[in-house]
């Protein structure tokens, strides 16, 4: 019996598997390259949520938008002339208007918004001051 045939026939596929063996190892050391940099730029992502929530307390906060209508920037103008809190009559006569029950109701409801917005607060019960 020959087995020379048998021989190249293995020699072939032993040629085959180790070519494969090869490519396959080329292929794992180019995804632990690509591994190593994914981990690599995880490490520095980490990194910089750590400096940037750290560094988060010490941003000032942007005032809030005010609404569109000029009363509210008038109003701001006269707490920030104020020595004390006022009252939503004392602002209705600083911006020069009648004394009516309307437009102290419509100043008061302008005040208590500029309150939801941050900006004043409501000492006692009607009484606003420039949130410090």
């Amino acid at each position: 019996m020959n087995i020379q045939p048998l021989l190249q026939a293995l020699d072939i596929q032993e040629e085959a598997a180790r070519a494969q063996a090869d490519d396959l190892r080329r292929q794992i050391e180019g995804l632990q390259t690509r591994l190593r940099e994914a981990e690599t730029h995880l490490e520095h992502l980490a990194i910089t949520r750590k400096t940037v929530t750290s560094l988060a307390d010490r941003i000032p906060a942007s005032p809030p938008e005010l609404p569109e209508h000029p009363d509210y920037a008038r109003i701001l103008t006269v707490f920030n002339e104020a020595t004390g809190p006022l009252r939503a009559k004392d602002v209705c006569q600083s911006l020069g208007h009648e004394l009516l029950p309307k437009n102290v109701e419509g100043i008061r409801a302008k005040l208590k918004r500029l309150v939801k917005l941050g900006v004043l607060t409501e000492a006692d019960m009607g009484s606003f001051a420039r949130k410090q």
